[in-house]
């Protein structure tokens, strides 16, 4: 695949990146290095290669997923401008 300066100036606008007219031609050639690079990658054998999301093999800390209340009713009422038995009041919003 090679891009023309028409299709960089189509991209950048749709990327909404202003390039100027005589960047157009060094840009789209960068650009193609790019893909040719890429194209490059798709050629390479991956069968039997397991998908990674690192190059470090770790296990992620997992913790017990415990539910409780956080035992903070006084510091979240705290700011509340009224409140009744632990929960906020508000003012009737139904008519």
């Amino acid at each position: 695949m090679s891009l023309d300066k028409n299709t960089v100036r189509k991209i950048a606008t749709l990327a909404r990146i202003r390039v100027e007219t005589d960047a157009l031609e060094p840009l789209a050639s960068e650009l193609n290095k790019i893909l040719g690079w890429v194209e490059q990658l798709n050629e390479v054998d991956t069968r039997g290669v397991p998908p990674m999301t690192s190059v470090v093999e770790t296990e992620p800390f997992k913790r017990a997923d415990q539910v409780d209340d956080g035992n903070r009713v006084e510091q979240v009422l705290a700011n509340a401008p009224e409140e009744t038995n632990h929960f906020f009041v508000v003012p009737k919003v139904i008519e």
